[in-house]
Parts: C-alpha cells; sequence; structure tokens
C-alpha cells in the first residue's frame, strides 16, 4: 500500500533530555528515518508540532509536546530485471526460498539500484513484480548484506501475508551460526536487551532503552564447537531487529569475526568477504498447505575454510 503515513508522537518526561532539539528527538524515537530523512521531512513542512507546521530542525522540545510526521507515498522504483545466479533451497508458486551470498544487496537503496536480490528474483519469478508493493516486492524479511544463508520470498500477496505474520507471531523459526571471538563461560544463554538507532552513528544500531526508542529484541543463544580464543554458535531469533545478533554479541563481549561495523575487525588469518554469520535454517508453515517447510542452507565457502583453520591451530597448540 503506497500511501501517506501520518506517525503520532508525545513527548513524555523520560524520553526527552534537556534543550533536545526537534531533528534529534525524532532520529531517537523513529528507528526506520534516518536523521537526513528527518531533516528533509522537516524542511518539507511534513512534521508538525502542538498542530503547528515546524520548518526548523532546531526546535527545543518538552515534556507534553504533541508531533506529526507525515511520511509521503514512496515513489516507486524502476526496478529492473537482471540475470543474477541464484542458489534455490526451496521454491513453489507461492514461495521461493533462497541461500543468500554475502555481498548482496536483498532490495534497491543509494548505491544498489540493479544488482540486489530483488533485481535477481524478477528475472526468475513471473509473478514477483507488485507484491507487496514495487519498492520491496515480496520480501518477507531481510538479511544484512554480508550475513549469508536462508531468505523467503513470497510470490503472491496472499503468501506475503501469511509469512509476515508468521515473523511476527514467533510461529517460523530462524536459526543462525556464527563465529565469535572469546569463549563463553556457559553453554547457552538469552540476551534480552532493546536495540535502536546508534545516538551518534547513524549507520549502525546499538542498545537503546525502551523508553528512548529502542524495541525489545530477545536471542537465544548455544555453543556448538568451542575453537580456543574463538567459539562457533547457534543463535535462535525471538524477534528480528536490525543488526540483532551483531549488537547482542557485541554487548555480550564476544563480536562477530569480521565484523567491521561491531568489532576491532582483527585478522584471524582468512579472508572474509564479511561477518561470519550464517542464516542456517528457516523453518516455516506453508502459507497456503499449512506443511511445515525446514530450509537448511549449507555454510559458505569461507566460513568452512575459518572454522577448519581454527580447528588446526587448536589440534597444534597455536
Amino acid at each position: 500500500m503506497n500511501s501517506e503515513q501520518i506517525i503520532p508522537l508525545t513527548v513524555s518526561e523520560a524520553s526527552v533530555n534537556q534543550q533536545q532539539r526537534l531533528d534529534r528527538w525524532l532520529s531517537e524515537n523513529l528507528e526506520n528515518l534516518s536523521r537526513s530523512r528527518i531533516q528533509t521531512l522537516i524542511s518539507e513542512g511534513q512534521i508538525t508540532v502542538n498542530q503547528r507546521v515546524c520548518t526548523s530542525k532546531k526546535l527545543t522540545l518538552k515534556p507534553g509536546d504533541y508531533i506529526e510526521v507525515r511520511i509521503p507515498p514512496n515513489q516507486p522504483l524502476e526496478l529492473e530485471a537482471v540475470n543474477i545466479p541464484l542458489d534455490i533451497l526451496y521454491e513453489d508458486e507461492h514461495l521461493i526460498i533462497i541461500n543468500k551470498p554475502a555481498g548482496l544487496v536483498v532490495h534497491p537503496s543509494a548505491g544498489h539500484a540493479n544488482d540486489t536480490l530483488v533485481n535477481a528474483l524478477l528475472a526468475h519469478c513471473d509473478t514477483l513484480a507488485g507484491i507487496g508493493g514495487v519498492e520491496r516486492p515480496g520480501i518477507v524479511h531481510r538479511l544484512d548484506k554480508d550475513t549469508t544463508g536462508a531468505i523467503v520470498v513470497a510470490k503472491t500477496d496472499l503468501a506475503l501475508q501469511n509469512l509476515q505474520q508468521q515473523i511476527k507471531a514467533k510461529t517460523a523459526k530462524r536459526q543462525y551460526l556464527g563465529v565469535v571471538y572469546g569463549s563463553p563461560k556457559t553453554e547457552f544463554g538469552t540476551i534480552e536487551q532493546p536495540i535502536g538507532r546508534h545516538p551518534v552513528d547513524r549507520k549502525k544500531m546499538a542498545i537503546v532503552p525502551v523508553e528512548k526508542g529502542g524495541r525489545n529484541a530477545v536471542t537465544h543463544w548455544q555453543i556448538q564447537e568451542r575453537l580456543g580464543n574463538y567459539t562457533l554458535i547457534l543463535f535462535t531469533l525471538e524477534t528480528g531487529r536490525t543488526h540483532q545478533i551483531r549488537v547482542h554479541c557485541n554487548v555480550m563481549g564476544h563480536p562477530i569475526v569480521g565484523d567491521l561495523n561491531y568489532s576491532s575487525g582483527r585478522s584471524v588469518g582468512v579472508n572474509l568477504s564479511g561477518q561470519a554469520l550464517h542464516a542456517w535454517k528457516l523453518k516455516l508453515q506453508h502459507p497456503v498447505t499449512g506443511d511445515w517447510i525446514e530450509a537448511i542452507a549449507p555454510l559458505p565457502e569461507e566460513m568452512n575454510t575459518l572454522l577448519n583453520v581454527l580447528r588446526r591451530r587448536l589440534g597444534s597448540g597455536t
């Protein structure tokens, strides 16, 4: 649905700092909008404060202020079908599950107009265009550019609505395998920390209190293999926030190997295209038949190489 969206917000005592300006407060409380996007909306007269149009991003807010953010309809993208090879794990007339490689962006964005998974799918699936909106046709959930593994895409509106509801209701199960720095003291655990946009670096996420715009995020983890100063961990998502596993691993003191945003990025002796994080298993109910589908994406070659190198080091005592 491509219509104007209106977001109402009320400034609470807990959510506003002294002398906090409008654009900064909105960027902390609207996870899906960047600060630059918010500033553009302000300059276009799309934001009102106490029912008056505000064109100054520097307006100082106070508790009790009522804000409405109007987001105009998206301008449709001219999406091009591009013949990009796909590693298909499952497919029928209702959905398709892909094993996404590192470096492949899911949908078009700045700098990636026609080299994305959506472009590849448009060339592969005749019925995909327009499903769920032309900007992100058929996309049920996302994977980061450099995260590999299983991702499901709907081919019909019915399938899209059903699969998105499964994700929301947590009936669809998503499990990831990742290699982290260090060795956790326990064999398993749960991280429950709210995640929101980083207050300084808007390209990153961070642990942000709910009262300041963070959204509840829960990650369950279980050790699969200890590899000296590294560990292979199985992650099960209860929620699906942006960069959730990467942020939670950083918080627990064991960031994902190769994650340049949330770790030091120190060398492990293996050339990695991105972080050593892989969407290994996706389990969901077929949107039409109700049958359970379990798709397992084999580990990418780079990750297997990393594990073998770490095992050899452990065996040699180095």
